[in-house]
């Protein structure tokens, strides 16, 4: 089976974690493909297969030839974002895309615009999977589940001579809780790869120090006849608050190594608001002077309408992954190789965003990222190609193979 085939089979599973819950897993959708998954290791020859409690799925692919190469990882996650719908997802291939824009749904007029993502023409040629317009795809990241499971099968099938593969698959990673069970010390390796990104040739081990913050907002609710000097509009409040933060300083505006403030949700009526924000920045300093902006905000509003008005919750959720990998080149140097091996070009950047190694890195586990060829995550205008999920399958087969002078 094709990696590309794989995938279109787990968008069929529904998996959306929720920000929101209490359960670990977010979702019960996550369990049930966690035990589709465990039983589909089985049948590639994957031993110590086992789903634990928070649905997290471990399995070992033996060594299958004579080597003292260690263990090496690979981990991707089962949840997707709810960014956008995760279910009832319909995906189609699109068989040579010619370059130009592709109507995703023509009942509904939804088109995606090469003018709105560029990046589409780079794929020409090429067979994309997208959907129809109404859901996310999934890519993100059931195509690294895919292609891991694909290259599995290859190994087998080819008779390709490998190292000892610990493979795990970890749920809630959208919701920042990925690596929170993690079992480490059971794993089977002491150093791994997530492969969990975009455009194949990418290869990270830098990304954000990242923070949650939550500002509850309590106000006075009078009737708007007797309100003057009354009222106290948590809404307006609200608005005040998020009109301190910069304004230039959010993705819409930055790029490459540049931080930013994220309001990801926001409620409200003259009673009680709350605010959302994600806070990023991949400068530990320049991090810390972005929390401490959104306390002297919550302080100075307290001062102006008196203490308790706000409320500031700040947690951090994980942190730049650089300074670990880098006490680990090796890494770096053999996952570049293999994308050399397989033709691919590999170029080294910044990842806008975080996966699970980046906690896993601070957990003993040093865990770079993998692309695998996915674009316009967490949105209805998501795609792959299928090519690229090809060339990441080969990717990580030159990974995890063992050269002749090691057998």
């Amino acid at each position: 089976m094709k990696a590309s085939e794989r995938l279109i089979h787990y968008t069929s599973f529904d998996t959306t974690s929720h920000q929101d819950s209490t359960d670990c897993p977010s979702t019960p959708g996550q369990l049930i493909f966690a035990d589709a998954l465990a039983k589909e290791m089985k049948s590639l020859g994957f031993t110590d297969v086992r789903r634990d409690q928070y649905g997290y799925v471990y399995g070992m692919l033996p060594a299958n030839c004579r080597t003292e190469l260690p263990a090496i990882g690979l981990i991707s996650h089962m949840d997707t974002a709810e960014d956008a719908p995760g279910a009832g997802i319909k995906p189609r291939i699109v068989k040579n895309y010619d370059g130009g824009d592709i109507v995703l749904n023509q009942e509904k007029n939804i088109v995606m615009h090469t003018a709105d993502y560029q990046n589409l023409t780079d794929y020409t040629g090429d067979d994309l999977i997208v959907t129809d317009g109404t859901t996310l795809l999934g890519a993100d990241d059931k195509a690294g589940i895919a292609e891991i499971l694909t290259a599995a099968e290859k190994m087998n099938r080819e008779r390709i001579p490998h190292r000892p593969i610990a493979v795990a698959f970890t749920t809630d990673e959208e919701i920042g809780s990925g690596a929170d069970h993690f079992d480490v010390k059971n794993f089977g390796a002491g150093f791994a790869y997530t492969v969990d990104g975009g455009t194949v040739g990418e290869l990270e081990y830098e990304n954000f120090n990242a923070a949650d913050a939550v500002i509850s907002v309590h106000g006075i609710s009078v009737h708007t006849g007797d309100a003057k000097n009354r009222m106290r509009n948590a809404a307006q409040f609200a608005i005040e608050f998020h009109s301190m933060l910069p304004s230039a300083e959010t993705p819409e505006h930055t790029e490459g190594y540049e931080g930013f403030y994220h309001l990801t949700r926001i409620t409200g009526d003259a009673e009680h608001a709350e605010l959302r924000y994600i806070i990023r920045d991949h400068d530990r300093a320049q991090f810390d002077k972005r929390k401490e902006t959104v306390r002297r905000i919550a302080d100075y509003l307290n001062e102006k309408y008196g203490a308790g008005t706000f409320e500031l919750s700040l947690s951090d959720s994980y942190y730049n992954m650089k300074k670990k990998i880098e006490e680990h080149p090796e890494l770096i140097e053999h996952a570049m190789r293999a994308m050399q091996e397989a033709g691919v070009k590999p170029t080294a950047v910044p990842i806008r965003g975080g996966t699970d190694g980046a906690r896993l890195s601070f957990m003993g586990l040093p865990c770079p990222n993998l692309p695998t060829g996915g674009q316009n995550f967490h949105g209805r205008f998501e795609f792959i190609s299928v090519q690229a999920m090809d060339q990441m399958t080969e990717v990580l087969i030159h990974l995890v193979k063992v050269p002749s002078e090691n057998q």
